[in-house]
């Protein structure tokens, strides 16, 4: 047992939030010190008397194993990139240090940090301030033995509970004005003095990761009930795909307050709870949403003025706020600059060049629903202490705190929910159809910023202005199973489709992604054979089932048996490769599944490619078959497989080469294999991944944290896996420990009873202690 050293009160003081916090400095700690119990692969099972302990510990262990990461996620949301590491350099999400800090200095002002601060409960205030405790205590103590090497600067510091705030700010917008980060940023009323902007290059990239934000953090979830479940009771999948790296990466723990709190799962950076998880009776998961989360409004400009626009005939003025950053300039000396954000009532004025431009008639202004969602993280610790699917669905209900997600959950006594329950701005189909201009389609949503009717609706029944009340969004309660991948609520489970809503939260009729098509295809066959079990569950990521290549790999080879061309076109190891693949994205699986890549990503720009169109009657089984009757498409299959062979003839790929060889990710120094496929083949265990110099590709997001759970008389049976293994440092013993699990596909037993943690032979504990009375003397400073 380890007893921490006394908090300095200069450490301490980086954990208080300016005087709105000061009345709640003195909250008890635990008198008995805070338990970190590590298992197999790092795993940290903290225990503590109350929330102020419980938080200590969380950021005293993601410190531990996260240092680094969340120092430069700090820096990121505090808007000071540019000040430490220049302004051109860039995020790890590829966005440009100038860009970013603009956009966070505009997004976590001081009067926006305390409101969403003074609206927390006492339980999650004393979280927030525990964590930053917990993080500083660890960090003094690192600074001792050194820093890691990858986060020596004087931009490692002290956190406080307006920098986890700030955190949480910045995860509530990723699926709204995060997006627009450049385009807020760069926004200039025409004929202004020249203001720094961003480059063409930096749109190109924004518009590429908008494209691919639901990939990047999308997910599959299958939750099954009594009806079908080898023992009566429910089962939860869940298969988010988040990023590897960054600060949407996942963090696997255990976190108990006795007599109040027993949960387990993942949580994102800075946050002192479970995102995704289980407790005693119940099981749940997230799955990124299709719902619109913000809607834009054109803005009809005053001819005399382009800052003023137009509302009910009368002109008003936008307003501005000047945003401030540090950028340090290449001889080392740091300098302020100032760039001017405008705003109408509906939100901020975004210049996306081709796409929303600024001119003298129009301009465009942004309105996210979550940027008033101060819920959040009441809502999750509500989820986490739910002792029941009924008190889950009832605290969603009235808190509506999830900001860009669906729920899916299962329990103990066998039943299975779904719900799209997320903040959705209050704009109804009939409002929709007066307000908008229906040549730009539902993709993105643009409402006359002119007419005042064009504004979200009111309910008072919604715990916020201007979104759904949760009694008009899409939820199902079922005994059979739920599941979803990232498309509309419509067919959650096709038996009992979900139809009739507002096109901003879900539309019915529309194809569905592979993924969701392979898995209701998987769950219908298994039906057939008798209930599922566990490993039922877990073969529909792990056997990396390519679904595409059963509904068009025949076409394809047919194609290739029926074109005498192809020795000529020097496409003949294309359809070799494609005849000897086995339609999986196995490590052996074969370099056909490059070239079926390559060939099916440039197909599939034309709807015409089908050789069956997609029919809202059948979605299930819809599209399917190539038309390689067609000329058109058959000149197009032939010019896509002479680029394949040309692109893995740069990749140096030879006829012989493994998936394993080809996929890959990369920590201190070493590479381990990594199975999984693209999700836009339909492949369930969906690994992003990009290019690298040497040919190889290395995986960026995708599969993150595996959990399959059951339950019996005395509680849940978990198994899991964290793909990218628990610690970020590659100095750590945990940075690939269960990343080699992962591409073995060795999912292990979650301890979750005292019994489990204690009997793991991996069980070492530490107790921690925070002294109050440190605390009291700086609360009282």
């Amino acid at each position: 047992m380890i007893i921490s050293r006394q908090l300095t009160g200069l450490a301490l003081a980086g954990t208080l939030f300016g005087l709105s916090l000061s009345a709640h400095a003195l909250s008890p700690v635990a008198h008995n010190g805070t338990d970190i119990r590590r298992t197999s692969f790092g795993v940290p099972h903290i225990r503590a008397e109350n929330e102020r302990g419980l938080g200590f510990g969380i950021g005293y262990a993601y410190a531990q194993d996260n240092l680094c990461l969340l120092a430069n996620e700090i820096v990121t949301v505090n808007g000071q990139r540019s000040r430490y590491f220049g302004p051109e350099q860039m995020t790890v999400e590829q966005r440009e240090n100038r860009v970013s800090d603009v956009f966070f200095t505009w997004l976590n002002t001081p009067e926006a940090v305390k409101a969403f601060w003074d609206a927390q409960p006492g339980e999650v205030r004393d979280l927030v301030q525990g964590y930053a405790a917990g993080y500083n205590r660890y960090l003094a103590e690192r600074r001792q033995q050194g820093l890691p090497q990858q986060c020596q600067g004087e931009w490692v510091r002290d956190i406080g509970a307006e920098d986890l705030v700030k955190l949480t700010r910045r995860l509530l917008v990723e699926g709204g004005v995060g997006q627009f980060a450049e385009a807020l940023a760069g926004a200039t009323p025409p004929q202004a003095s020249a203001q720094a902007s961003s480059s063409g290059q930096a749109y190109q990239l924004a518009d590429a990761r908008m494209q691919r934000f639901a990939l990047d953090r999308g997910s599959n979830a299958v939750a099954i009930g009594s009806e079908r479940s080898f023992n009566g009771r429910g089962m939860l999948l869940a298969n988010p795909h988040f990023p590897w790296v960054g600060g949407m990466r996942f963090y696997q723990m255990h976190l108990t307050i006795p007599g109040k709190l027993d949960v387990m799962g993942a949580a994102l950076p800075g946050l002192p709870m479970i995102n995704i998880g289980f407790n005693q009776h119940l099981a749940w998961t997230h799955t990124v949403d299709s719902s619109k989360h913000f809607t834009l409004y054109r803005l009809q400009l005053d001819p005399k003025d382009p800052t003023r626009y137009l509302l009910d005939g009368k002109s008003l003025p936008m307003s501005k706020q000047t945003v401030s950053v540090q950028v340090r300039q290449a001889d080392g000396q740091v300098t302020s600059v100032s760039r001017d954000i405008y705003s109408s009532q509906f939100g901020p004025i975004v210049q996306w060049p081709g796409k929303l431009d600024w001119n003298n008639q129009f301009a465009y202004s942004l309105r996210d629903a979550n940027l008033d969602n101060d819920r959040v993280l009441k809502q999750w610790y509500a989820m986490n202490q739910a002792a029941s699917l009924q008190e889950l669905q009832d605290s969603v209900h009235k808190i509506q705190g999830i900001p860009w997600v669906n729920t899916l959950a299962a329990d103990d006594k066998g039943q299975t929910l779904y719900m799209n329950l997320s903040v959705v701005p209050n704009v109804s189909a009939d409002k929709l159809a007066r307000c908008s201009d229906p040549r730009i389609g539902l993709q993105m949503i643009v409402l006359d910023g002119s007419n005042s009717g064009c504004a979200w609706d009111i309910d008072p029944h919604a715990a916020q202005k201007g979104i759904y009340a949760a009694s008009q969004l899409p939820q199902l309660l079922r005994k059979d199973f739920v599941q979803h991948s990232n498309d509309s609520a419509w067919l959650a489970n096709p038996l009992q489709p979900l139809t009739g809503f507002s096109p901003l939260i879900s539309q019915d009729g529309q194809p569905l992604g592979l993924r969701s098509r392979f898995a209701l295809e998987r769950l219908n066959s298994l039906n057939k054979k008798g209930p599922l079990a566990v490993k039922d569950l877990q073969q529909m990521v792990m056997d990396d089932n390519v679904y595409l290549a059963a509904l068009v790999l025949p076409d394809l080879l047919k194609f290739c048996s029926g074109d005498p061309d192809l020795d000529a076109a020097g496409s003949k190891p294309v359809c070799t490769s494609l005849k000897a693949w086995d339609g999986r994205a196995n490590l052996e699986s074969g370099v056909g599944l490059v070239h079926f890549q390559n060939i099916m990503g440039a197909l599939l720009k034309s709807p015409d490619a089908w050789r069956v169109a997609f029919d809202p009657q059948d979605p299930q089984h819809t599209p399917r078959g190539l038309a390689i009757e067609q000329p058109a498409v058959k000149k197009a299959l032939s010019e896509a497989m002479r680029a394949s062979v040309e692109s893995t003839a740069k990749m140096g790929l030879k006829a012989d080469a493994r998936w394993g060889d080809i996929q890959v990710v990369s920590s201190g120094g070493q590479q381990t294999a990594i199975h999984g496929g693209p999700a836009t083949l339909g492949t369930y265990n969906a690994i992003q991944s990009v290019p690298r110099e040497d040919g190889k590709l290395e995986v960026i997001s995708g599969t993150s944290y595996l959990q399959v759970i059951t339950f019996d008389d005395k509680g849940p049976h978990a198994q899991g896996l964290l793909a990218f293994s628990l610690s970020s440092d590659p100095a750590s013993k945990h940075s690939r420990d269960q990343t080699e699990a992962f591409s073995k596909k060795q999912w292990s037993v979650l301890p979750f009873t005292e019994q489990q943690i204690e009997a793991d032979p991996q069980y070492q504990a530490l107790t921690i202690h925070e002294e109050r009375q440190a605390a009291g003397k700086v609360a009282a400073q």
